[in-house]
Order: C-alpha cells, then sequence, then structure tokens
C-alpha cells in the first residue's frame, strides 16, 4: 500500500520541490489541505493526524505549533525548518553525517532536516573532528554563497520583483553581519565543535546553488596535518556514498574556479579539496543545491528511509 504523506506549507518554496519529487510516485499517496483551511487548526490537525508522515515545510514557531497538535503516535514527522534541528529525541536528518545515522533516522519519528548552509559546512568539519585532525575548540571560518531562493519569499521577492520597493539591484550582498544565523548552533553541534563557527553567508543574484567553504591553516593543527591527510579523512567518511562524493586531488588541482549552480536539480553534494601542500594552507568546498540536498531532496531521502523504501527513490 502507498504511504500516505501530508506536506503542511506545500505551497512554499520547499514544499513545492518536494511535492514535485513525490507526486509522481505509485508508493506515495499524498494528502492536501484545502486553500480555503489552510488556517483552520482543526482540519489541519486532522491531516497531521491521519498521515503516515507528515512533512513541515513552515516557519519555526508555525513547525512548533504543528509538532503540538499531533497526538497521534504512528505519525512520523520530518521537519525543514530550524525549529527542531538541536531539540533532544529528534534525529538530525544527514544520512551520510557519520557511522549509525541512517538507522537513526529510520528508527526515529522525529527528524530534523539539515541546513543548506549546515549540510556543506558539518560535511567538510566532522570526519576531520572524527579523524582527529580537527581539534574541538579549533576557531572554525566559513564562508558561503546561495542563491536567493534560500531566503523564502520575501527575498525572492527582492531579487525578482523589479516593482518592489525593496527590489535588489546589487549582484551579491553579505548578511547576518550581527554573526547571527540560524544554521550556527546545528553547525556547532554536529560538527562537534565547542566554540561557534565564525559564518559569513551571502547572497547572489541567481535562483538557486549554494559554495560553502572552509579555509583552514594546516600548519597551525595539531600535527601539521597534510592535505592528503584531510583529503583522504573525506574520502574515507564518504566512500561508496551516493549522494555525497569526494573530487580527486588531481581534479581538483585542475579545476580553476566553481560554479555554484552546477548540481542545480539534484540531491547530490560535491566536496574538494584545494591547496597548497608547500605553504601548508587548504580551502575545503563543499558545491550543492540549496533547494536539493539542501532541502527537498534531503527530505525525501529522509522520508525514504523512514519508511524502509529504497534511500534514492524519487531522487
Amino acid at each position: 500500500m502507498a504511504i500516505t504523506v501530508f506536506i503542511d506549507g506545500e505551497a512554499g518554496t520547499t514544499g513545492l520541490q518536494i511535492r514535485e519529487r513525490l507526486a509522481p510516485r505509485g508508493d506515495i499517496r499524498l494528502l492536501s489541505i484545502a486553500p480555503e483551511q489552510r488556517k483552520d487548526a482543526a482540519a489541519r490537525a486532522a491531516l497531521l493526524n491521519g498521515a503516515e508522515v507528515v512533512i513541515l515545510c513552515l516557519p519555526d514557531a508555525a513547525a512548533r505549533e504543528a509538532v503540538a497538535l499531533i497526538d497521534n503516535p504512528a505519525v512520523k514527522v520530518i521537519d525543514p525548518s530550524s525549529a527542531h534541528r538541536v531539540s533532544p529525541g529528534w534525529a538530525y536528518g544527514f544520512p551520510e553525517l557519520a557511522p549509525g545515522q541512517r538507522a537513526a533516522i529510520a528508527g526515529s519519528r522525529r527528524v530534523s532536516n539539515p541546513g543548506c548552509y549546515a549540510t556543506g559546512a558539518i560535511a567538510l568539519i566532522r570526519p576531520l573532528a572524527d579523524a582527529g585532525l580537527l581539534p574541538a575548540d579549533w576557531p572554525v571560518t566559513l564562508n558561503a554563497v546561495s542563491g536567493y531562493s534560500g531566503g523564502g519569499r520575501a527575498m525572492i521577492a527582492e531579487f525578482e520583483d523589479q516593482a518592489a520597493p525593496a527590489y535588489v539591484q546589487t549582484p551579491y550582498r553579505l548578511y547576518a553581519l550581527g554573526l547571527e544565523h540560524k544554521h550556527v548552533p546545528e553547525i556547532q553541534q554536529q560538527g562537534g565543535l565547542s566554540h561557534r563557527p565564525l559564518f559569513a553567508p551571502a547572497v547572489g543574484r541567481y535562483a538557486q546553488g549554494m559554495i560553502v567553504e572552509f579555509p583552514l591553516q594546516l600548519w597551525a593543527l595539531p600535527g601539521a596535518a597534510s592535505l592528503k591527510q584531510i583529503h583522504a579523512a573525506l574520502a574515507d567518511r564518504y566512500a561508496g556514498e551516493r549522494f555525497v562524493t569526494v573530487a580527486s586531488m588531481d581534479e581538483a588541482a585542475a579545476i580553476a574556479t566553481l560554479d555554484p549552480e552546477s548540481l542545480n536539480g539534484s540531491n547530490r553534494m560535491r566536496l574538494y579539496v584545494f591547496g597548497d601542500e608547500r605553504r601548508q594552507q587548504a580551502r575545503l568546498v563543499a558545491v550543492l543545491d540549496n533547494l536539493g540536498k539542501g532541502a527537498s531532496g534531503a527530505a525525501v531521502q529522509n522520508l525514504n528511509l523512514m519508511a524502509g523504501l529504497d534511500e534514492g527513490e524519487g531522487l
């Protein structure tokens, strides 16, 4: 029998993309709420408690409210918002995080999707921490750029609606200049860091696609890890993975530039180790689609695991 899935917030950017991925599948039956009932708590509660799996494509406060409406213990929840990413009792929905993470997701009734920036950052940081190459108290700095779709409807309007007062004309801009960003707590927690990383995000005038960079002074690391050791830690962690791959050192050495849109429309993430062995400096880079592996693709991957289906179904 098909698994019943209710996407609460299916009209939003992430909700629409999840729906597009699930709608053609014969093993999934999507439940929908009538537009006029979206603010009807009783109607929403009925669907939230009647589906086998609920996906919450909502702002943080609304996601918490939706969880509070669920009293059916059999309902499984996937939350792509940042409401529960560091909450006890919620599995972190990055299957490639570490050995055993897939089993944790598959066995949980509450799974929190990672943030898009966090997906790239943690993918680079966690294997180094686990391998003992990166101390927990290391002062991590992360630079990143995303397409404007990552900011939701308000930011999309800023970049696309030329008649709007807030229309953005610049090709690139920094934000979160006060060093507050909702992805930082999960990066610290899941990256195994004892201090908050310094996160410097930016948004460009393109719709989707993302680059996350972790610059690293190898000479300052305990033991002065080499580029080869850094690369080996990443390659070992993601060996055999379908959706997270690591470029060879030869491939990275031959690259002159990277396109943040190169993996758009996919659930893939590609990691690179650039650097200068002589100067003992490295630039670790993750490329992904902020709406794919960073949002809707990850939600579908987690849904498949929770439902006992092939992890790559529909991806």
